[in-house]
């Protein structure tokens, strides 16, 4: 089952996204050479899929693909649907969860994951469905995605169909509420998905701001596995493996740059109460820029969705085949040990995960 890594190595480089008529330019260049917003740039939702979009998506595939499963885990405060892709053929092997879009107005990752699903229904797709259960919720927070909330986000700067928000419709931060699980979207994660399935793995992923750096060049995005001191060492471990099969398959790629990032020890974030509450491996994926924010220095131009995007097709395609063939269990931690913690340059507050 070697070959699956390979495999999937090439699908990440070569799938575009088929979703809502975007074009995904080869990314040439280095990642921190999309425009920054500095007020004057065109910042715009307009080429991002919508909730209905994504929907119609999902139900195509999963009439179209006989291994894929949709499930609907609940709904969010306006009523939206939450759903769940499934591909799991035997409870007994490992599974892994990507989740997405805790955060309404971070989407680029939920555009690469549907392409990542698309691609598990081509043939291309190898045999890596024989070693994996893969689970992923592509939009947690629909209602902040759709800008369908109920405070004011008169000072957020994106321009097309809708704004988009950090918070949920109550102006809840849905990953500041891991414990409490007050919100319909946090209960429906735990109840249905973390309590329900044998969950080996998680990747959260998340969008970050335009100017951290790690050795003085822009990063495309940056890693953590759990900090918490409850969290089991084996965990820990494990949760780092996740991220050596990350780094050595992003930043190795010459548009990909990453680097550590900074974060708290709070159980009340996904990272740090899941891997505590579940045992799982956990890691924390925050690619570079937001889709809309009230603050100048978090979002990012158009230009750069291409990479953004294949940077997320590349994470799941080579951990979901690093967990198939079983090499995830040979991944070198000790890049960890040298890898250095990104830093802000002028103009940009600390990131938030």
């Amino acid at each position: 089952m070697r070959k699956t890594l390979a495999t999937f190595r090439t699908l990440a480089l070569t799938g575009a996204l088929a979703l809502a008529a975007v074009t995904v330019p080869a990314p040439a260049l280095a990642v921190g050479e999309g425009p920054n917003y500095d007020g004057n740039g065109q910042i715009t939702t307009s080429k991002l899929a919508t909730y209905d979009q994504m929907v119609a998506f999902l139900k195509d595939q999963d009439a179209r693909q006989p291994a894929m499963e949709l499930e609907v885990i609940g709904q969010t405060v306006k009523g939206r649907d939450i759903h769940l892709v499934k591909y799991i053929s035997d409870p007994a092997k490992p599974t892994i969860l990507y989740l997405t879009q805790q955060h309404g107005n971070e989407q680029l990752t939920t555009e690469g994951a549907l392409e990542f699903v698309k691609h598990l229904g081509t043939a291309k797709s190898g045999d890596i469905l024989d070693g994996v259960n893969i689970l992923v919720v592509p939009m947690l927070n629909a209602d902040g995605a759709m800008g369908d909330v109920n405070f004011s986000l008169e000072d957020y700067i994106a321009k097309g169909d809708r704004n988009m928000t950090r918070y949920n419709a109550n102006e809840v931060d849905l990953n500041r509420d891991h414990v409490a699980k007050v919100q319909p979207e946090t209960q429906a994660l735990h109840n249905n998905v973390m309590r329900k399935y044998q969950v080996d793995y998680m990747i959260d992923l998340h969008h970050q701001g335009t100017r951290s750096e790690r050795d003085g060049k822009l990063v495309s995005g940056s890693i953590l596995y759990p900090t918490t001191p409850n969290a089991d060492p084996a965990v820990v471990e494990k949760s780092k493996q996740l991220g050596a099969v990350v780094f050595d398959n992003v930043d190795s790629t010459g548009w990909g740059h990453l680097g550590k990032y900074v974060g708290g020890s709070a159980e009340t974030i996904s990272r740090n109460g899941i891997a505590v509450e579940y045992g799982i491996a956990t890691l924390l994926f925050e690619m570079r820029g937001m889709s809309d924010h009230y603050l100048d220095g978090y979002a990012l131009g158009l230009r750069s969705n291409g990479y953004l995007i294949k940077q997320t097709v590349t994470t799941l395609t080579a951990t979901a085949a690093a967990i198939a063939d079983g090499s995830i269990a040979d991944a070198d931690t000790s890049f960890w040990d040298s890898l250095a913690t990104q830093t802000s340059r002028p103009g940009e507050e600390a990131d938030d995960e």
